[in-house]
């Protein structure tokens, strides 16, 4: 099978592409340059896409004794990646960046391309696993638990994931360090990515006003009375306690959250914990992967690293609408909502509202 494999600069797309070669597949590794002035170095494991990553990669590859190619995807990533990430912050809503990448370059841009090329597959370092049948190829969750990635696979279609590698799904993270460095892989003990790679000194919030301004606005409680201000909505994400900076403490002395987010007003609003809890969620773009039917029980993940929430969920369409068994907080607009059955993904949904509603199937549309 000939395999692209997107080499990052960091030890797991390194291991995986080893791991591949090994397989007996006819491998070419490709860095992606997604920035249009990349750093030379990282700052630790701030971002990723430095001129240091490449040379990672490089060096990577040539161990192998692969070839090796660096792809200018920098105009697609700030479209559909970066420019998508503004958009949804001054809507109000809190975008997931790596999924958004995932979908749309990594599997997306790159597969095309490796298609058109003649590559039958794209190999990546996501820790994943998938289950290849007679009839589809299942999406499950990786043997690490804590590295699992499947999360930010879930919107992929069933066509990309027929042609996609994942070959440290089986593996925790401890195991691939080690056999980095059996392999003589200078990235052995390289730090992990954290944090958004195009944010590489982690400040979300000075990003995001370079980009969209001062916004000064409100803050206000559930009744629609003024408790305080702000610089910008985009400070803030449903559930949000910190950086309220609210003078007055409310009437009842307990901290407040952020319960809603208006792009229209550029108001804040705030309130008790208790307000949070929400027992619906709406989603839209849904995505099945062996999903039968329209209503069938579930395990609903709506954050990276989040915990499973058993639900009954509908997919109408493009629609997705998940009611909890037990209420929920902190739950935004823009997030994911993965579906599993057990470890194996079977949809996902970007949400798009979330409310009280009551338990059972015809619940109503969340408030």
């Amino acid at each position: 099978m000939k395999v692209l494999a997107a080499m990052s600069g960091g030890v797991d797309s390194a291991v995986a592409a080893a791991r591949a070669v090994e397989a007996g597949h006819d491998v070419t590794g490709v860095h992606l340059a997604l920035s249009k002035n990349p750093q030379s170095f990282r700052s630790g494991a701030r971002g990723c896409c430095s001129r240091e990553d490449s040379h990672d990669a490089r060096r990577a590859a040539d161990v192998l004794g692969i070839p090796f190619y660096v792809w200018d995807l920098s105009d697609r990533f700030a479209a559909d990646v970066v420019d998508d990430f503004v958009a949804e912050y001054a809507a109000g809503r809190t975008p997931n960046p790596c999924l958004r990448c995932n979908e749309k370059i990594k599997f997306s841009a790159v597969l095309d391309r490796g298609i058109a090329l003649g590559y039958d597959a794209v190999c990546t370092g996501h820790y994943a696993r998938l289950v290849r049948t007679d009839s589809e190829v299942e999406l499950h969750r990786a043997v690490d638990e804590d590295k699992d990635q499947s999360y930010v696979l879930a919107v992929l279609t069933p066509a990309q994931l027929a042609r996609s590698y994942f070959p440290l799904g089986g593996s925790v993270k401890s195991e691939v360090r080690a056999e980095a460095s059996r392999r003589g892989l200078a990235v052995a003990d390289k730090p992990d990515s954290h944090d958004i790679c195009f944010i590489p000194d982690g400040d979300t919030a000075g990003f995001l006003e370079r980009h969209l301004g001062a916004r000064p606005g409100e803050i206000v409680d559930e009744s629609g009375v003024t408790v305080g201000s702000h610089t910008g909505s985009h400070r803030f994400t449903i559930g949000q306690r910190r950086g309220l900076k609210i003078g007055d403490p409310a009437g009842d002395g307990k901290p407040r959250y952020v319960l809603d987010i208006s792009p229209v007003t550029n108001t804040v609003t705030v309130g008790p914990r208790e307000s949070l809890a929400v027992r619906e969620i709406a989603g839209i773009r849904a995505n099945r992967l062996g999903w039968a039917g329209d209503a069938r029980r579930g395990l609903v993940q709506v954050r990276a690293h989040g915990a499973p929430m058993p639900a009954e969920v509908i997919m109408d369409g493009g629609d997705c609408r998940a009611v909890l068994d037990e209420p929920a907080a902190g739950i935004a607009p823009g997030q994911a909502m993965v579906i599993y059955d057990g470890s194996r993904v079977i949809g996902s949904a970007t949400i798009d509202g979330a409310g009280p509603g009551r338990a059972g199937p015809e619940a109503p549309g969340p408030q």
